[in-house]
């Protein structure tokens, strides 16, 4: 039920947010985010670290990848 109202309260606040004029209002929001994104970034461990590696070499070897030129291209077709 807790997630309920914290997903309506995140509805909320979004319809809040889109119509707020003020760029600086805006850019304060960007910081806080950006703030808040710095704090909650905890560093991985050895063994998760090993386990990143491992599956990057596995979807590697099986093909599971893309090349930098072609993922620059699909970023630019987003907007």
């Amino acid at each position: 039920m807790r997630s309920l109202n914290l997903e309506a309260r995140k509805i909320a606040f979004i319809q809040e947010f889109l119509n707020i004029k003020s760029e600086k209002v805006i850019e304060q929001f960007e910081r806080l985010l950006r703030t808040e994104k710095e704090e909650t970034i905890e560093p991985m461990s050895v063994e998760e670290y090993e386990r990143q590696i491992e599956s990057a070499m596995e979807d590697s070897k099986n093909g599971r990848m893309i090349k930098a030129t072609e993922l620059k291209e699909k970023v630019l077709k987003w907007s």
